[in-house]
């Protein structure tokens, strides 16, 4: 069963959390993050991506990077910027985006439990993009981007998150981008307890984004283990931060995806071939697909609408989903992309930056785009249930939980 703790936060000082908090430090490419951190000088992503106080040119996986990310951090702690609280807690993270809102419950979970799989998983991780978060959490002593988790809804634990939500805030503050971010702390005993009692009732929490921090959240822990022999399991590197959402309050945008060619084949071929896997039809305007097995193409200036055949359509959890789809009757055979994680001549776009990304795309450096029915919540839990893995590039969580509201020190 699993063990979702309440824990005492290092947060930011109330007038400073709007300053501080930071998208998650994998969105920025490094002379982004760097420009970045020059106009924002107490972000919270000058820590989590410490070269940006190094030239261009300085090994951004050096040790100093990372005793700069420690020092920095140390020093926000001890000028008041960031805050000790004094007790464990659970805390309320609501993000509202074009006015959707999604709340979830900020806690700690366990080591052990994603060793045994409780803790389930749907992508593979890279160990060479793990190193870096690696020693980040050691050399600063503290987790400080959270997990993006889901499970399915306890009626209980909305009713505490309803309550406590009809109460004052301790954060509320729009982000540049738009995005509300509300924060309230579950302070009564009898509730922490009934929310950790509810958790423990369940047998399975999935990674919805961040299976890399996971990770290596998980290998810094099992090193402090090593490091701590005589350990008992309830000291704070035994568990890792993250944000628990309920399934209702999800959303996935989809992940689409544009080519850069017909792999040698004329317009006709080209069409006549995905004419051999789907209905093929042109529409008017853009064309975003509003159930699954069925795909939008902007090709040649115009949008298609493409009815993936019945026969070509499959129950199994992985094969059956849409990206699996589109890979397996026309991305591999018809456009000879045969690994999209290598290929050279795909790319991906997040649903949310709209259809005229794809449009734009298309204008400028490919010739083919798809548009993609989303991925549900249900058929993340599905793959992770059958113990299997999705295709890359499958789901897009959005908006984005920021970095520097909640650290945990380990």
């Amino acid at each position: 069963m699993a063990k979702v703790l309440p824990f005492a936060a290092i947060r930011p000082e109330e007038s400073l959390v709007s300053e501080v908090a930071a998208l998650p430090y994998d969105v920025y490419k490094r002379a982004e993050a760097k420009e970045f951190v020059s106009k924002n000088p107490k972000s919270f992503l000058r820590i989590d991506r410490p070269e940006t106080q190094f030239s261009d040119d300085f090994d951004m996986y050096s040790q100093p990077v990372y005793d700069a990310a420690r020092d920095m951090l140390r020093n926000d702690i001890e000028s008041g910027v960031y805050i000790q609280d004094e007790k464990p807690e659970y805390y309320i993270y609501e993000l509202i985006m074009d006015g959707r809102s999604q709340t979830g419950i900020a806690a700690v979970v366990s080591v052990d439990d994603y060793i045994d799989g409780t803790i389930m998983k749907h992508e593979n991780t890279l160990a060479a993009k793990e190193q870096d978060r690696i020693n980040h959490i050691y050399n600063c002593g503290a987790q400080t981007g959270p997990i993006f988790l889901a499970y399915r809804d306890r009626s209980r634990i909305n009713e505490i998150v309803a309550r406590v939500k009809a109460t004052d805030k301790t954060y509320g503050f729009t982000a540049d981008d738009g995005v509300v971010h509300n924060v309230w702390i579950i302070k009564d005993e009898q509730d922490i307890e009934a929310v950790r009692d509810e958790f423990s009732k369940e047998d399975k929490i999935y990674i919805a984004d961040g299976h890399h921090r996971a990770a290596s959240a998980v290998k810094v822990g099992l090193k402090k283990r090593e490091e701590n022999p005589g350990y008992t399991g309830d000291e704070e590197f035994n568990f890792f931060l993250s944000v628990l959402f309920p399934e209702s309050e999800l959303k996935i945008l989809p992940y689409n995806r544009v080519v850069k060619d017909t792999n040698g084949l004329s317009k006709d071929e080209f069409l006549a071939k995905l004419s051999e896997v789907a209905e093929v039809k042109a529409v008017d305007g853009q064309y975003q697909p509003e159930e699954k097995g069925i795909f939008g193409m902007y090709y040649d200036n115009t949008w298609y609408e493409l009815k993936v055949l019945d026969s070509l359509k499959n129950d199994d959890p992985v094969e059956g989903l849409d990206v699996s789809l589109l890979q397996e009757n026309v991305l591999g055979p018809i456009l000879g992309i045969e690994d999209p994680r290598t290929d050279n001549r795909i790319d991906f776009v997040g649903g949310i930056r709209g259809l005229g990304e794809l449009e734009r795309r298309v204008s400028v450096d490919m010739e083919i785009a798809f548009s993609m029915y989303p991925t549900s919540i249900s058929e993340l839990f599905d793959v992770a249930d059958a113990g299997r893995l999705m295709p890359p590039k499958s789901t897009w969580f959005e908006p984005k939980l920021r970095s520097g509201i909640f650290i945990h020190e380990i």
